[in-house]
């Protein structure tokens, strides 16, 4: 009788790790959501983002959408993030981003060296690029 109840108690607690999972794998996608909608993209490209630093304008504090095209996480000034050509967004953390993602970010600030751009940022949110299958 006792194995019949901690069998019971065992397959409960199954059952409401898996709903609690389910409904926190839920929320954190919502949440990604939510922050696309409540945030305004200044610029939606890299190759935008590019354009407007070679024309001299002063980005720090601008919002950006870029998706990465390759990581560095051993670079010589931190992790670095690269999009475009000639992007190099650098933090001091891992980012926890994959290659192909899209990056949202606000521009802390923006350095050139050597005709890269080096960019100090905060991220805002990323979003995976999904293909359907028809």
């Amino acid at each position: 009788m006792k194995n019949v109840y901690l069998s019971a108690l065992l397959c409960a607690a199954l059952m409401l790790q898996g709903c609690g999972g389910q409904a926190a794998s839920q929320n954190s996608e919502g949440s990604q959501s939510s922050v696309a909608e409540a945030v305004s993209i200044d610029y939606g490209d890299a190759e935008s983002v590019e354009a407007a630093l070679s024309k001299g304008e002063n980005l720090d504090g601008k919002i950006v959408q870029v998706e990465i095209t390759e990581l560095h996480p051993d670079s010589a000034l931190g992790y670095n993030v690269s999009a475009g050509e000639h992007l190099n967004f650098v933090s001091a953390d891992n980012p926890n981003v994959k290659e192909k993602e899209t990056l949202v970010v606000k521009i802390e600030s923006v350095k050139n060296l050597l005709g890269s751009w080096i960019i100090a940022y905060e991220k805002m949110g990323i979003y995976a690029l999904f293909s359907v299958l028809d």
